[in-house]
């Protein structure tokens, strides 16, 4: 796996035995930064995500964002976050935690329910999406 601003990613190299980092050789001079085309062993000394997205040619107001939550964290202060979803509002989570609710309404077979079985279902599963969103 490779990974150019999961900071959290380093860590498991201390918690599992078969897991090592290893980190790209860069030369810096001031912003810039080349990447050396050698890989070497350990994790990198700081994020260079920022720079790779500028260089894929991400959008100014995406790098903007980026170094804002970068500073913020650099900072020891968590980005903002969304409460329920875990993560900054307008940003898919890392990984995709798949509802409970989606799985049974997608299961749902409304051709072989009356329209009152339907309707009383629906009213279940929207209840409980009100009383988990309040978690």
């Amino acid at each position: 796996m490779f990974a150019t601003h999961y900071h959290e990613l380093t860590e498991l190299a201390t918690q599992l035995t078969r897991v090592e980092n290893f980190h790209v050789a860069v030369s810096e001079d001031g912003d810039d930064v080349v990447f050396l085309h050698r890989i070497l062993p350990g994790r990198a000394d700081r994020s260079y995500g920022i720079h790779v997205a500028r260089l894929a040619g991400l959008p100014p107001a995406v790098l903007d964002r980026a170094r804002q939550v970068l500073g913020e964290l650099e900072g020891g202060k968590p980005p903002a976050t969304d409460a329920l979803n875990g993560h900054a509002p307008g940003q898919l989570p890392l990984l995709a935690r798949r509802s409970p609710l989606l799985d049974e309404l997608a299961a749902l077979d409304v051709q072989e329910m009356t329209p009152l079985q339907a309707l009383v279902r629906l009213d279940e599963l929207k209840g409980r999406a009100a009383r988990e969103g309040e978690g």
